[in-house]
């Protein structure tokens, strides 16, 4: 049975911060890391480029890109409807603990993956997206419930600094156990690796039993279901439609997040396939290792990352800190587009690892600031994630679109470097305030 704790108390505020821990290893594990590498091997082993999917050949890169893309049009559909349901019946924690569960299922379900049944396949790593990021919404919708304002920025960077860290430590354990494989008694790597898959489930399952027992259940309605409610999630994005319209400041927000969103997860979601397949490795073991050390170097640095964005919020605001971080986006598009050599992209990931972090928690904790009073903080969120889900379709489809059109997914970093910059004069337009 859950405990009822005080909005605002430090029990209640680490039991949030906490599901970042238990659900981080996800995007590191599976995201970023061990799964990309065990994506590319399947098709370098089987000594193939393309595949065949639904009487068309699409290539390896633009193909996961593509599933991706689905998977995140779906979340946007769903999420919406699902945290109306949720803010009407007051049971946000079901919805929370439902997708926790799909995803971390899933997440075990890729042990099974290969080029044999690649449409099974495929489909559970579909599920594993929209289990993860369908968390997410209910998540982040716990905000303002379980933080006041002014404590909003620090929790929401204290979040994510427990994702950075949790995930990197599942991750060098999957490291040890694939690099040195001979050492828990498994004859090569490819066991092992497909075994960091099951972990992640095992991980995310049970960690996140500490933030369920101390999170509230909802808002106070006590309503039964009953068939109007699910007509009642329209009526309820119609009313937030019509606020936001009123709120300039927060419209022009969410426009700007939509747009640089685009951007950021685009990256996040396909940085490692990027290196894995455009840079020059001399070997396919400096490929493993060369990938595993920029990643760590991103989750690592975006500790700091998390922290100095959020301590440069309070000295000079949160838009003109968000302005800023675009700026430095475009310049590392920039760059990134000349990126060749492992070294290259080493430092590449180190200002990528400063610059994540930090722009992640400060704009969640922004919108959450810009909100009006009101208990019906999931419909609300569901507006803040949908921008961000449909943006994630755009971008990796464009991505995916231009990497199959040019045959480089070197071409495709350009227009992320325009979606940045869009980005910059947006928030540019957003009215000055003090937040």
């Amino acid at each position: 049975m859950a405990v009822l704790l005080q909005k605002g108390s430090k029990k209640l505020l680490n039991a949030w911060a906490f599901y970042d821990w238990a659900n981080s290893v996800y995007s590191l594990t599976i995201a970023s890391a061990i799964f990309p590498l065990f994506y590319g091997a399947l098709f370098r082993e089987a000594g193939i480029e393309k595949i065949e999917v639904f009487g068309g050949e699409i290539a390896r890169g633009p193909l996961i890109t593509y599933v991706t893309s689905a998977a995140f049009l779906v979340i946007s559909v769903l999420t919406p409807l699902l945290s109306g349901i949720a803010d009407f019946v007051g049971n946000k924690k079901v919805f929370l603990k439902f997708f926790c569960y799909l995803g971390a299922l899933s997440s075990i379900g890729l042990y099974w993956f290969s080029l044999e049944h690649i449409y099974t396949s495929l489909l559970v790593y579909f599920f594993g997206l929209i289990g993860f990021w369908g968390s997410l919404v209910f998540y982040n919708s716990y905000l303002p419930d379980v933080a006041f304002p002014e404590q909003q920025d620090s929790i929401s960077a204290k979040g994510y600094s427990l994702g950075y860290i949790g995930s990197v430590l599942l991750l060098l354990l999957n490291l040890a156990m694939i690099m040195k494989y001979e050492w828990f008694g498994f004859s090569g790597a490819g066991e092992p690796t497909k075994i960091s898959f099951i972990l992640v489930g095992i991980w995310w399952v049970v960690f996140s039993q500490y933030s369920f027992y101390y999170l509230p259940k909802g808002n106070d309605n006590r309503q039964k279901i009953r068939k109007e409610v699910l007509f009642n999630g329209f009526k309820e994005l119609k009313k937030v439609w019509g606020l936001l319209r009123e709120n300039i400041r927060l419209k022009r927000y969410l426009v700007a997040f939509f747009v640089y969103s685009m951007g950021v997860q685009t990256v996040m979601l396909v940085a490692s396939y990027f290196a894995e397949e455009e840079l020059a490795w001399e070997s396919d073991s400096q490929r493993t290792t060369g990938l595993i050390i920029s990643i760590l170097l991103i989750q690592l640095v975006a500790v700091l990352g998390a922290t100095l964005t959020s301590k440069a919020s309070a000295k000079f605001g949160n838009i003109k800190t968000l302005i800023g971080i675009n700026i430095i986006w475009v310049l590392v598009c920039c760059y990134a587009y000349f990126v060749v050599t492992p070294q290259q992209f080493y430092i590449t990931a180190s200002i990528v690892g400063l610059v994540m972090g930090g722009i992640q928690a400060l704009s969640r904790s922004t919108y959450s600031k810009f909100l009006p009073e009101t208990k019906d903080t999931a419909s609300f969120f569901s507006f803040y994630d949908v921008a961000e889900k449909i943006g994630i379709v755009i971008g990796m489809f464009l991505y995916g679109f231009i990497a199959q059109l040019t045959g480089s997914m070197r071409s495709s970093i350009v227009i992320l470097g325009v979606i940045f910059l869009a980005g910059v004069f947006l928030l540019l337009k957003v009215p000055r305030k003090t937040t």
